[in-house]
């Protein structure tokens, strides 16, 4: 990691299910060219249909953990996102950002049903992470790269 590695967090609600999938999907994507981490205004454990799901992606979550936001304060991020309308409506400050986004995704655990169905939730909520826009927006990925799975 350089020195000029720009930090990116991403904010989250609850168990940071849709946090640590963006962060699994940034960090898999940007290399070393970002320090991705999540957070979670009330993490705790996550669940396991989220580092399933990723594995059918390539991407292996097991070791991603959502620090806390007393954690994320006292650190410097070049971005922060706010990955679901919950989090943007209670997350802190962050005045040293380069830039605050705004993620509205729809949290995959409120799926009810069949356990087929909050699979397939949390599938679909994978594929609306906005990782590769996000690149692409920061320089940091070709448009011919956009269209990569």
């Amino acid at each position: 990691m350089t020195a000029h590695t720009s930090k990116v967090l991403f904010l989250s609600t609850g168990d940071a299910t849709r946090s640590l999938i963006a962060e699994g999907f940034l960090r898999s994507l940007s290399g070393e060219r970002f320090d991705v981490v999540s957070a979670g205004v009330d993490p705790g454990a996550s669940n396991p249909l989220t580092s399933e799901v990723m594995k059918e992606a390539r991407i292996d979550i097991s070791g991603q953990k959502p620090k806390s936001i007393a954690y994320s304060l006292k650190q410097r991020f070049g971005h922060v996102i706010a990955i679901c309308d919950t989090s943007k409506e209670r997350s802190p400050i962050f005045p040293f950002a380069l830039s605050l986004l705004h993620w509205s995704v729809v949290d995959p655990n409120s799926e009810a049903g069949l356990p087929s169905q909050k699979t397939e939730a949390f599938r679909e909520m994978k594929s609306k992470t906005r990782s590769k826009q996000f690149l692409a927006e920061t320089g940091e990925m070709k448009v011919s790269e956009l269209s990569i799975a």
